[in-house]
């Protein structure tokens, strides 16, 4: 059957003059969805179409990706945040979902500005070190001298997100290859690769003993999976023990992806009640 979803296309202006697009579906409280490394807004739309049974579901397309503004010179996770932050003031919500990297804005956006209710799935936050980012130097020179193959094959290997153990390199470089060049999403891969290293950069630059997040008092759900980098499960765990209102849920046999790929239900069975409670 045909998907009947509504889908509606809007762009707003942050701070710094960049234009942000978002889509929209859903009728009532506001609720925004920002997207993880390497994701488009549209990514999203199976999450969002559940959770718009009683939301009206904003998600935007960060810096770099589709319709929206690039990242800038003087690009941030504190500029990201400052978008989030006007595609609320334009939809008129007061709730964040924030997966991965999108994670990592939405804590920064809720350290200056107060939220209903905020959810993360495996944040891209780095306490005491513990987001090994020692390899970025190579990524970037990966990156800038196009070896988009090699710079994936070592994102996968290092960054621990993909759950297929420890394989011998090869493997790595064939589903790098598979995610670069696999039809319609390997281009759109391609496009978003050059967001990655300053991204990254963030969450090395923005690496701390956790103590500022103490800050938010926001009623906070962390969520993570099994069959992830084991640090992030860890700092789920250390966040919530943190943030003075948040609570935590580690969901066996889910992986990095849950929440746009791999687990879209299950995610949205946790989220939906949390944002429905007063």
């Amino acid at each position: 059957m045909a998907d009947q979803t509504t889908w509606r296309g809007n762009t707003v202006t942050s701070v710094d003059g960049t234009e942000i697009s978002y889509r929209s579906t859903g009728d009532g409280p506001g609720l925004v969805i920002v997207p993880g490394n390497n994701r488009r807004a549209y990514h999203y739309d199976p999450l969002a179409r559940l959770l718009a049974t009683n939301f009206s579901v904003h998600t935007l397309d960060r810096r770099g990706r589709g319709d929206s503004g690039p990242q800038g010179d003087y690009y941030s996770a504190d500029a990201e945040a400052d978008d989030v932050a006007a595609v609320l003031d334009a939809t008129g919500s007061d709730s964040v979902f924030g997966h991965s990297y999108g994670g990592l804005i939405s804590f920064r956006l809720a350290l200056r500005r107060s939220l209903r209710r905020l959810a993360v799935y495996e944040p891209g936050v780095s306490l005491d070190g513990g987001f090994d980012l020692s390899w970025l130097s190579q990524f970037d020179r990966l990156v800038d001298r196009g070896r988009r193959v090699g710079a994936m094959t070592l994102f996968l290997r290092r960054s621990g997100i993909v759950p297929i153990g420890n394989p011998p390199g090869f493997v790595f470089r064939l589903l790098a290859t598979a995610l670069l060049y696999g039809g319609k999403e390997g281009a759109e891969t391609r496009r978003l690769m050059p967001t990655t290293p300053r991204e990254l950069g963030e969450i090395a630059r923005l690496d701390s003993d956790g103590s500022e997040y103490a800050a938010i008092r926001t009623t906070t759900l962390l969520l993570a999976g099994t069959r992830t980098n084991p640090y992030l499960t860890r700092a789920v765990g250390e966040l919530a023990s943190i943030l003075p209102n948040a609570t935590s849920e580690i969901l066996d046999g889910l992986d990095h992806n849950a929440p746009d790929l791999s687990a879209v239900a299950t995610i949205a069975g946790r989220l939906h009640p949390f944002f429905v409670a007063d």
